[in-house]
């Protein structure tokens, strides 16, 4: 099982497709506070569709927090700061991937602390950035195929 973690994630609809996501591949969603949303907003619900029931979502108040909870062999952050491409990473059953606020991204202290394990999809050059849920699906899909989607 993977773990994909949304740091002080903004949008709920974002976060309702990553449910979605996280129900279709076995991944745990983690939630870092403060949510820019509620949890029973209706366009969370909705792009989520019926999903939530199949989806295991845990909630932690800062990342400190989910560090001592669950305690991940091995945490990934995304961005475009980041200084290999995912795709250049052997990744393992358990392994944890950050993804910062839609708006702002990982924040520099975050991004300092995970140094190698600071990761980047590869894009245009003129390109900002993809969408989290986007970003979310490329990375867990990654890292299930590299495991035999298992």
């Amino acid at each position: 099982m993977f773990h994909l973690v949304l740091f002080q994630p903004e949008i709920p609809a974002n976060t309702g497709n990553i449910i979605r996501l996280c129900a279709n591949t076995g991944a745990r969603l983690h939630l870092i506070h403060p949510l820019g949303f509620e949890m029973d907003d209706r366009r969370l619900r909705r792009a989520g569709l019926d999903y939530h029931e199949y989806a295991e979502v845990a909630q932690h108040t800062d990342f400190d927090a989910f560090m001592r909870d669950v305690r991940p062999p091995r945490l990934f952050g995304l961005s475009t700061r980041g200084r290999r491409s995912l795709f250049e990473v052997t990744f393992a059953p358990g392994d944890a991937f950050l993804l910062g606020p839609e708006t702002r991204g990982l924040p520099p202290e975050l991004r300092e602390a995970l140094g190698e394990n600071l990761l980047r999809l590869p894009m245009k050059s003129q390109s900002r950035s993809l969408n989290l849920a986007n970003t979310a699906a490329v990375v867990i899909y990654e890292a299930w195929r590299q495991n035999g989607f298992e």
